[in-house]
């Protein structure tokens, strides 16, 4: 299961409307950093073969076969804080990130 705030619909919504195409964003993992995984996010124009797709309140999030072991139960959150935005995972599986902030390991 995939979740997504309230704050995060809202910020997906809008900026599919901005863009005028997709079908949703795309959620993954990437080796790389310190810790070994790294997450990825981008918007979708497409839907690919193994995805899995999760609605969350009107929003799809498509998760590729090799990411959904390391993202099972994740909540996307989006969060302004002073001059910073953007988006965070909320994931029961991590078990530690980096001291940057930029990798995670389970």
């Amino acid at each position: 299961m995939i979740k997504l705030t309230e704050p995060a619909v809202e910020k997906v919504k809008s900026e599919l409307v901005k863009r005028a195409k997709g079908v949703g964003i795309r959620l993954g993992v990437k080796t790389t950093g310190c810790s070994g995984l790294a997450y990825t996010l981008e918007f979708a124009d497409n839907f690919q073969i193994g995805d899995h797709i999760f609605d969350c309140e009107g929003c799809k999030v498509l998760v590729d076969a090799k990411s959904i072991t390391y993202l099972q139960g994740i909540t996307l959150d989006y969060t302004k804080k002073g001059l910073n935005e953007g988006f965070d995972f909320i994931n029961p599986l991590e078990k530690s990130r980096c001291g940057c902030g930029e990798s995670f390991r389970v």
